[in-house]
């Protein structure tokens, strides 16, 4: 047992995760079809739209992928182990709840989030409108800077996905003991 302390101390591992590591990248991947009679929610913000996505929380796309993105990026569990669907007491939940849980994870593993970049790609509605109120509801939760969360959205262009929303996020996390770049 002390030979496995001390090579964890000198290799800078601790509980599975390399602690010497000042960046760790993580990336996320949600989908889910459009369904009538729900809000449409993406980046916690409802949009004016007469579908939303169905799931058995509230179908946030964006959160599900970004909350993935922080938990690969520390090597951590998905969301569908920490949250699972077959669980009634995340039936209907707000996505929040999942990302603030992932947060929370990053920051007991030594992390701070630096930025993040997603792309959405859907048919409907158009998100270029709702852009800048995603990007601000995003860096909010994320207590980082607007100008940190790149947020890009895409058709889905003849692959016959109208009917569904995907999202594709990667964040960037830095040691909290690194230096912050400037911004």
């Amino acid at each position: 047992m002390a030979k496995a302390k001390e090579k964890a101390k000198k290799t800078g591992k601790k509980s599975g995760l390399a602690t010497d590591l000042e960046l760790r990248i993580g990336f996320g991947w949600d989908s889910h079809a459009f369904k009538a009679g729900i809000p449409l929610l993406i980046g916690s913000v409802k949009l004016p739209y007469d579908k939303g996505l169905g799931g058995h929380s509230d179908g946030d796309v964006l959160l599900h992928a970004i909350t993935d993105a922080l938990l690969g990026a520390i090597a951590g569990p998905d969301i569908g182990t920490l949250f699972p669907p077959s669980d009634p007491q995340w039936k209907g939940a707000d996505s929040v709840v999942f990302l603030k849980e992932a947060l929370k994870r990053v920051t007991a593993a030594g992390y701070a989030v630096e930025n993040l970049d997603s792309t959405l790609i859907l048919n409907a509605p158009k998100i270029g409108p709702h852009a800048a109120t995603i990007r601000a509801r995003v860096a909010g939760l994320l207590a980082i800077s607007g100008n940190c969360v790149g947020l890009k959205a895409k058709t889905p262009e003849g692959l016959n996905n109208d009917n569904a929303a995907v999202a594709h996020v990667v964040v960037l996390l830095r040691k909290r003991s690194a230096k912050p770049r400037s911004r």
